[in-house]
């Protein structure tokens, strides 16, 4: 995975890459509401994830995810706030998310089957 300074520099070269699509955390799906998706957990991988802290302020941290899906043809950027601001969601979305934040690698193998 690449080294990102911030947010902005991470959402921008991912977009470049092919990420195209804004995706959104909306309860238990994870939603292009452009093309009026809405996603399971079923239905999406993560690709990559970088995490950032804000400089001046603690409680401004988020993660940006690079997700695919295969059923819906997409690529996406995921936007999701951690910490002060994290989603509490008990959802299985939620759950793929977090577990690919602590996972050491990105293996397939290694990521949850919902």
């Amino acid at each position: 995975m690449k080294a990102y300074n911030n947010l902005v520099e991470a959402t921008n070269d991912l977009m470049k890459r092919g990420y195209t699509e804004n995706l959104s955390l909306e309860g238990d799906t994870v939603d292009d509401k452009d093309k009026n998706i809405q996603m399971t957990a079923e239905d999406i991988e993560i690709d990559e994830f970088y995490r950032f802290e804000g400089a001046s302020n603690p409680d401004d941290m988020s993660i940006v995810y690079a997700v695919t899906s295969k059923k819906y043809n997409l690529k996406g950027v995921l936007v999701n706030a951690f910490g002060t601001y994290a989603n509490n969601s008990s959802s299985a979305i939620q759950a793929k998310l977090n577990h690919d934040q602590v996972s050491d690698n990105l293996h397939r193998e290694d990521k949850p089957s919902v």
